[in-house]
């Protein structure tokens, strides 16, 4: 039995069957919901219901119990069990996802197992949303993601690599990269971006490399005479693993009411920071979470942490914005 499916903002509609995913259903019909990883650990295709009732085979790690009473759904693994109508941002003011030979104009370690990646593009018309994504396409088909680092800036973007033990790109590709090298990718990918029209207190966390696409938000707010108050909390191991602590620390010249705090869960006993996890420290330190736009990127276990403990406290679903690193792997002899 198929169920008509509207999206609210578009005004578009397409038929969902009652055994696929709704995602699915809309791609197939060339309605470009926002999505990424399709597999339920991203909360990218995440939508409100407006009408109607889904199901999953189970709770997909993307979505919280209390979200989905809430009304909130993950497309990418809700099957429709009724009419719906569907409430959900249409993603604007960027290109549309396009390949193209990048030319490596930098190459170089940002930590032991970081790299500093920056490509130039062969078309500075291009533009994307402070927070997406492009694809490294490899010549077997396969393809690795990294988040821009980078303010839109013309044909410039900057990524952060982090080494993956046996990753045919990451592991191998990138050590051998030189300046001059192309590299095939595609861009602007994902739903992850900077919401400027929410006007609240931006709270910003991430783990490792999902400082990245905070950087490019951030730096997209530097000297902006609207911009909010922010704070930035950056989880890592050690303090080795805080690769641009810092220039971090510079960034209140440059940004309003500008809080910086690193925390760290396996310091060392000199270390006279925060201690633990990035999510803890949130908690302890903003009092008023319904007031704030909180943004989390990194591990898929911080985030669900994250926004459970969050919503639990009181802050506003609508203004929790996620984007998880899910590492790909695959040994380089595969």
């Amino acid at each position: 039995m198929a169920h008509r499916v509207t999206w609210l903002e578009t005004g578009q509609a397409f038929e969902a069957q009652a055994d696929e995913p709704v995602l699915s259903a809309a791609l197939r019909c060339s309605v470009e919901l926002q999505h990424d990883c399709r597999f339920g650990g991203c909360g990218t295709c995440r939508v409100k219901l407006v009408e109607g009732r889904v199901e999953y085979d189970e709770l997909p790690m993307g979505l919280s119990e209390e979200e989905a009473e809430a009304g909130y759904a993950l497309l990418c693994q809700a099957r429709a069990c009724s009419d719906l109508v569907i409430s959900a941002e249409p993603l604007q003011g960027c290109s549309p996802p396009t390949r193209l030979l990048a030319c490596v104009t930098e190459v170089c370690a940002l930590a032991d197992d970081v790299t500093h990646l920056r490509l130039e593009l062969p078309d500075d018309s291009l533009q994307f949303r402070p927070g997406q994504y492009m694809n490294v396409l490899l010549e077997d088909g396969s393809h690795r993601s990294f988040s821009m680092a980078s303010r839109p800036q013309g044909a410039v973007v900057d990524f952060h690599v982090r080494r993956i033990d046996g990753g045919r790109f990451t592991d191998h590709a990138v050590r051998a990269l030189q300046v001059g090298d192309a590299l095939e990718v595609e861009l602007p990918l994902g739903g992850f971006h900077l919401h400027t029209q929410d006007y609240r207190p931006l709270v910003m966390m991430a783990t490792g490399t999902g400082l990245a696409p905070l950087k490019s938000m951030l730096e997209s707010l530097m000297d902006d005479p609207d911009c909010p108050p922010v704070s930035l909390y950056w989880g890592a191991r050690t303090e080795a693993d805080l690769y641009l602590d810092a220039e971090i620390r510079t960034w209140g010249e440059r940004l309003y009411e500008f809080r910086y705090e690193p925390v760290l869960s396996r310091a060392s006993a000199g270390w006279a920071g925060r201690r633990g996890h990035v999510q803890d420290a949130v908690l302890q330190d903003v009092q008023d979470l319904g007031e704030c736009a909180f943004y989390l990127c990194g591990s898929p276990a911080m985030i669900a942490d994250a926004r459970a403990a969050l919503i639990a406290r009181g802050a506003d679903p609508d203004f929790i914005y996620t984007d998880s690193f899910l590492f790909q792997h695959e040994p380089a002899t595969a």
